[in-house]
């Protein structure tokens, strides 16, 4: 019977002995969410543990005198098969340490999922998947003040990203009435920064593009504002070709 692993590479034996289970966690969490439970570090590793062992089991069961030979030789000592055959043992250790473990994983997960009529999307926050989507626009807030403040949101906008707290850079600020409704852009503006532990919600407004004949075009990317009823939004019209996200942009009432 071989003594228990000393040196750093009996040691790395041991580590790779748990993978399997640490991947079979890892995509299981991923494809289905974390539970509740999952919160808690100890309860995840004891999980991942034992999905290792499961594995183990398996893998000895279906081919446990080669892959012995590959880890352990009464000879030569440890990793002495895998070093006569490292093409052997490297395909082993991606089949068996991440391949077979993830797609176990996802498959428990479709079985668990079979028939449910929800679907687990991977994106933390509600937060981060607005913005993932979100093209230019304007964007207003109600603080709980009960004041409106907003501006234009582009392509030199910037918002954060989980685990952060959710603020938020607006590159042009714009003047809103008592109402909230948009008025104009702010003379030299650089730009407003939300935080939103100071906001009850916030309001999209798309803003369609035209184009130089003063038609509606299809690119939402545009920066162009045309003739527009958005609810809340009163209706205006800027020379075509102008960018409500630049400061020295008046509207014509």
């Amino acid at each position: 019977m071989p003594h228990a692993p000393t040196t750093v590479a009996q040691v790395v034996i041991v580590l790779l002995l748990v993978l399997p289970g640490v991947t079979y966690q890892f995509v299981r969490e991923r494809a289905h969410g974390l539970a509740p439970g999952h919160r808690d570090l100890g309860e995840r590793v004891l999980r991942a543990v034992t999905a290792g062992i499961a594995l183990d089991t398996v893998y000895v069961l279906l081919a446990g005198p080669w892959l012995v030979h590959l880890v352990y030789d009464r000879r030569n000592g440890w990793l002495a098969g895998a070093a006569e055959t490292p093409r052997v043992a490297a395909v082993a250790a991606a089949t068996l340490l991440i391949a077979v473990p993830a797609v176990a994983a996802w498959f428990a997960s479709w079985l668990r999922s079979r028939g449910s009529g929800s679907a687990y999307d991977p994106t933390p926050t509600a937060w981060d998947w607005i913005f993932q989507r979100r093209g230019h626009c304007l964007v207003r807030a109600r603080l709980k003040s009960g004041r409106w403040i907003g501006g234009y949101y582009g392509e030199d906008s910037y918002t954060s990203s989980y685990p952060e707290a959710a603020d938020l850079y607006l590159q042009t600020a714009w003047a809103l009435s008592a109402t909230g409704l948009f008025e104009r852009p702010l003379e030299h503006s650089g730009g407003i920064y939300i935080r939103m532990d100071d906001v009850e919600y916030l309001d999209f407004i798309e803003v369609p593009p035209v184009s130089a004949d003063g038609d509606a075009t299809s690119d939402r990317n545009s920066t162009a504002v045309g003739p527009q009823r958005e609810e809340g939004l009163p209706a205006r019209r800027q020379t075509a070709g102008a960018d409500p996200g630049s400061a020295h942009t008046s509207s014509d009432h």
